[in-house]
């Protein structure tokens, strides 16, 4: 069986890694890890639009290094082959190997902020540049002082770095990969520095290694056949199968 994975770049690592033992044959389009900061439609819209370039004369099926990511899947059709969609809320599960030990540990350590390779050396690319410009994310505080004023600016810049009161720990996921030493060194550092806890754990490879070895369990995954789409159940399934077109 020959799939087309479309994937976050934040599991690039981890995935080549999957596939270069895995039984299928594995042809990867990994996509800026960014999208999921421009919204749900425009995720969406990016995400089929790598879905639309899959070729049925070459690819058996889809599978998608995505989980619900904000509502980013939502709507997502199966137009050339069928898809399968991890039943996960972010991609944090990939790393921890299921969505039960991912919400076993949040409950146990609210307010946590995950770490793995992929965070640290995807951190930027042309296409999530201009998503940050087009956000206005990326500007100094002269640059918001020039063109808005310096109250405004000191504003602007206390809301940006605001999201940084929602975590008292950094985590670091080890998945045994060479550079798990460093970066989670790097990780405990900015730990230090914004006074969060710092903890490092082992990582699961379940759930990847199921997505792209082909063993695709209705507990864990959702199959989309031809025709269908994929949409939020709102529980614990997290995700189900919806017709591309239900006025039809």
């Amino acid at each position: 069986m020959r799939v087309r994975a479309i994937c976050c770049e934040i599991i690039f690592r981890e995935a080549c890694l999957v596939a270069a033992n895995s039984p299928l044959v594995v042809d990867f389009d990994f996509l800026p890890k960014g999208l999921h900061d421009i919204g749900s439609e425009k995720m969406r819209a990016r995400l089929q639009e790598a879905v639309d370039a899959v070729d049925p004369e070459v690819y058996d099926a889809t599978v998608l290094g995505y989980a619900l990511c904000n509502n980013g899947v939502v709507g997502l059709e199966a137009t050339r082959t069928r898809l399968i969609v991890p039943r996960a809320h972010d991609c944090i599960s990939f790393f921890l190997g299921s969505r039960q030990r991912y919400r076993e540990y949040f409950d146990a350590h609210p307010g946590t902020y995950f770490r793995t390779t992929g965070w640290n050396e995807r951190g930027s690319s042309r296409e999530e540049d201009v998503i940050h410009d087009q956000l206005g994310t990326n500007r100094t505080y002269q640059e918001y002082v020039e063109k808005y004023g310096e109250d405004n600016a000191k504003f602007i810049m206390e809301s940006l770095g605001g999201w940084k009161a929602a975590y008292s720990q950094m985590t670091y996921i080890n998945m045994g990969l060479t550079l798990d030493d460093d970066y989670a060194e790097e990780a405990r550092a900015e730990a230090a520095e914004n006074g969060w806890s710092f903890d490092r754990i082992e990582g699961d490879w379940s759930l990847l290694r199921n997505l792209l070895e082909g063993n695709w369990p209705d507990d864990d995954f959702l199959v989309v056949e031809l025709g269908g789409a994929i949409d939020a159940s709102f529980d614990d399934c997290i995700l189900r199968c919806a017709r591309s077109n239900p006025e039809e």
